[in-house]
């Protein structure tokens, strides 16, 4: 089997041909070996790895180079720096890097896999490919940037509507990243990244739209371990401003274009989120209030929509 890319560290016909590729777009250094650790102790090697570097001040050959004896992988080292100007679109020329793979990870270069991540997305996949399914997630466990841990494992129901993972989620009742979720490269092909600012939110949009607003499949009996540290893009009070910004695009699209997907019981507490989200984005104008009059009448009867309109004139007249 050939590459398709040029790169500079590549083995890729060692193994026996896999059907899941684990992409690392790379741009930091502090837990990269960490990483690179974890997925050399795998107990299931049947993957081939791909590490994307963003044109980094911190070349990680040297690390990679260490690990070619324990893993199938191929680096690969951009001229310029793209995340900086749009994330997706460096997960994106990473996810080039694969050949003929049918799984994709996309794998954050401080994040790292429990031993049988693999294994047991072996053992689960025809179970989740009997039901169509294109998104699969592990469980997960946060750790600080001390690798002391910063949760507990959380995990999810077997299947999940991805509507109502992206309700509960952004309803403060469940969690997810980028890192332990797996989905099909037909899927991905079809649909791409949605290029949000600092990519906040494509992955959890691209879940809907790589399921096509169905099903997820979740392996509860593996972790992928998510690093919170000051480096993270996550954390707290980093680009706030930014990050409420593009939350409130995103929603604008969920409202407008994609609110009847989702269960009848969450339409309207969806539409109440989206209006906190337009308060502070100061998008609460005349032209907001006549898209939104008609939704909340329709999701939430007369009384709320008497309501919406009494605080409408409130934002916009500072009454």
């Amino acid at each position: 089997m050939k590459n398709k890319r040029n790169s500079e560290l590549s083995d890729l016909e060692t193994y026996p041909y896999p059907k899941l590729a684990i992409v690392i777009p790379y741009y930091k250094i502090s837990f990269f070996n960490k990483t690179l650790l974890s997925l050399a102790g795998q107990t299931n090697k049947n993957f081939n790895v791909y590490v994307g570097d963003d044109a980094s001040p911190a070349n990680p050959k040297s690390i990679v180079l260490d690990y070619k004896k324990h893993l199938n992988i191929c680096y690969h080292r951009f001229d310029c720096n793209l995340g900086g100007v749009s994330l997706t679109k460096q997960w994106e020329r990473c996810i080039e890097l694969i050949d003929e793979e049918s799984w994709v990870m996309l794998l954050a270069d401080d994040d790292y896999l429990e031993k049988n991540c693999v294994e047991q997305f072996y053992k689960h996949l025809e179970k989740a490919e009997v039901r169509n399914i294109k998104v699969i997630r592990f469980a997960t466990r946060v750790f600080d940037e001390n690798s002391n841990e910063f949760s507990k494992t959380y995990t999810h129901p077997e299947l999940e509507k991805s509507t109502d993972f992206f309700y509960k989620k952004f309803l403060g009742s469940s969690r997810g990243s980028l890192s332990e979720h797996v989905f099909k490269k037909e899927a991905y092909s079809h649909y791409g990244f949605r290029h949000f600012p600092l990519g906040w939110g494509a992955d959890t949009f691209a879940w809907l739209d790589f399921s096509e607003f169905g099903y997820i499949y979740t392996i509860n009996s593996a972790s992928v371990i998510f690093r919170m540290s000051l480096e993270n893009i996550s954390r707290a009070n980093y680009m706030t401003e930014l990050k409420n910004k593009t939350r409130y695009h995103y929603f604008s699209i969920i409202i407008f274009l994609h609110l009847e997907k989702f269960r009848v019981s969450q339409r309207l507490k969806l539409l109440l989120f989206y209006e906190q989200l337009a308060r502070h984005a100061k998008q609460t104008d005349l032209k907001f209030y006549f898209k939104m009059i008609p939704l909340i009448l329709r999701h939430g009867g007369i009384m709320e929509s008497i309501k919406f309109s009494r605080r409408c004139i409130f934002y916009n007249f500072n009454l």
